[in-house]
């Protein structure tokens, strides 16, 4: 019998809504596009990142980044390198 996982909560996108990053902060969560510096994308992600620690709906934006693969931007507190590193499950 093959088994097939009920739809997770995640791959829905209202909890958006709750997310910390929302309006003026998420100029943060990208890089801009022009060049920017070393220190210029450090002090840019830490403050990113600082917004995330606080956030209702971390793990749901982590989840969601992870599931469909979102390659620019902060999501969950995680760069997109860091993403990356993260364990695949099977």
């Amino acid at each position: 019998m093959k088994r097939t996982d009920p739809p997770v909560a995640a791959d829905r996108l209202d909890w958006h809504h709750d997310a910390a990053c929302r309006g003026e902060l998420a100029a943060a969560f990208y890089p801009p596009l022009r060049p920017e510096s070393k220190s210029e994308r450090v002090e840019r992600e830490r403050e990113a990142k600082s917004v995330c620690r606080s956030c209702p709906v971390r793990t749901e934006c982590l989840d969601h980044a992870v599931r469909h693969d979102e390659r620019y931007g902060i999501w969950g507190g995680l760069t997109d390198v860091e993403r990356r590193h993260l364990p695949r499950s099977a």
